[in-house]
């Protein structure tokens, strides 16, 4: 069995890309401390990016941003998560679940971008219907799908899907709430929402305004008419079930959003200092 973090060698030599696109992926290759990248010399390159862009995650300038998003960065990126084995295991992790799960028959991919996600669903659950909800858009993503007639990746959500995936895609935008709730507006009652989050400053793109949510993103699920089910193992993802059409109710929910932004230096602070305490106790009442 291969390590999980075991790297290797990304080439080219079978994939069509743009000139300009190669010669760029390979000026970044030639950065990079590894050969192959490790997953710390990806996030290096990424943040060299967002400099070149001139992007500021305090104060965003989303013109440059949208450039960035639009970069062959997210190429080199999507070409390293699959032959990345601890990404792959917890994509895989994601396609086993929905496999397993009869209900689901027509699904959505937000923020899917390379389509890695939705080609391994695809191939595991061949008469599944998946959109790939995917604002900057590449053409090489678009062939990968070439020989996938269940995958279109589309521009406007139109539809209700049985279930709705997203991988790391929360901390990335302005108003991770607002998208939450076009997010859970896509899914049919009863269907599933399979969340995975990064609200950590990995890179320089995780938005630090997103990071309270690293504490609270569940408590806001359930104001948002969410049920959770509960995390999925091997992967890194909370599945919610929607229970309830309700519209949001933004008067309880953005209040509570500002006390969540107040809490987060002091959850940070007493974290280190609670944790052990909250071990002790733990401990002693399971003794008794």
């Amino acid at each position: 069995m291969q390590s999980i973090n075991k790297e290797r060698e990304i080439s080219f030599r079978d994939i069509c890309l743009a000139e300009s696109d190669k010669r760029e992926v390979e000026r970044l290759l030639k950065i990079s401390p590894h050969n192959p990248p490790q997953l710390e010399d990806i996030w290096m390159l990424m943040d060299k990016v967002w400099d070149e862009f001139g992007c500021d995650n305090r104060k965003p300038d989303w013109k440059n941003i949208r450039k960035f998003y639009s970069h062959p960065i997210w190429l080199l990126n999507g070409l390293f998560i699959e032959q990345h084995d601890l990404s792959m295991q917890r994509r895989n992790a994601i396609s086993d679940w929905i496999d397993y799960n009869p209900s689901i028959r027509k699904i959505l991919d937000y923020g899917g971008g390379f389509g890695t996600l939705a080609r391994l669903i695809n191939n595991k659950k061949p008469s599944l219907l998946v959109d790939i909800y995917e604002p900057h858009l590449s053409y090489y993503s678009r062939q990968k799908i070439s020989d996938y007639p269940q995958i279109q990746f589309i521009s406007k959500i139109k539809d209700r899907y049985d279930a709705l995936v997203s991988t790391d895609v929360l901390e990335h935008v302005p108003d991770p709430l607002k998208t939450f709730e076009e997010m859970i507006l896509s899914v049919k009652n009863n269907g599933y929402l399979i969340i995975a989050n990064n609200f950590f400053p990995i890179i320089k793109c995780h938005l630090p305004q997103t990071f309270h949510l690293r504490y609270t993103f569940n408590i806001f699920a359930k104001l948002m008419g969410l049920v959770i089910c509960g995390p999925l193992e091997e992967s890194h993802a909370t599945i919610f079930k929607k229970n309830s059409n309700k519209p949001v109710n933004w008067r309880i929910v953005r209040p509570l959003e500002k006390v969540s932004k107040g809490l987060f230096p002091f959850l940070q602070f007493s974290k280190p200092v609670l944790r052990p305490i909250y071990k002790f106790v733990k401990h002693e009442y399971s003794s008794r």
